[in-house]
């Protein structure tokens, strides 16, 4: 592991992003990899004490997938750092972003039952702004 990502991971909102992807990661897994043998997440996040005493229980599929994402969100370079979803920079390979996506997708509204209303209701919000901001500039340049 390398001193920068170390570095990284100590930040608050890189500690609360990481956090949350971990808890999605939880209830994607349960929910879609009823099967699998799951335990608790290696990684170096989990090595730095991100997660807590609370480690993300996951198969290993989904296990790749978080320390995946551990990685790309230390080393995002927008600051503030927006939504993956509606960031113009993918730092994603595809086949890990259509996973992501999906865990998303599936996890998102069911994340409202397992502590995270708060964060939904943001992401809402955000989105608004987003589209909002791209609907002016797509208007401006328009206008031109």
């Amino acid at each position: 592991m390398s001193e920068r990502f170390a570095e990284k991971m100590h930040d608050p909102e890189v500690i609360k992003d990481t956090r949350l992807l971990g808890d999605f990661s939880v209830i994607y897994c349960r929910g879609v990899h009823t099967d699998a043998v799951r335990m608790p997440l290696v990684s170096d996040g989990a090595e730095l004490g991100v997660y807590g005493d609370a480690l993300p229980v996951v198969c290993a599929e989904c296990a790749e997938l978080l320390r995946y994402a551990e990685k790309r969100r230390a080393f995002c370079p927008k600051d503030p750092k927006p939504f993956c979803s509606y960031c113009d920079t993918h730092c994603y390979k595809p086949d890990m972003r259509e996973q992501m996506r999906e865990v998303m997708r599936y996890a998102g509204p069911r994340s409202m039952l397992h502590g995270h209303a708060v964060d939904g209701i943001k992401h809402l919000i955000e989105g608004r702004k987003h589209k909002r901001a791209a609907r002016r500039a797509q208007d401006t340049d328009g206008a031109v």
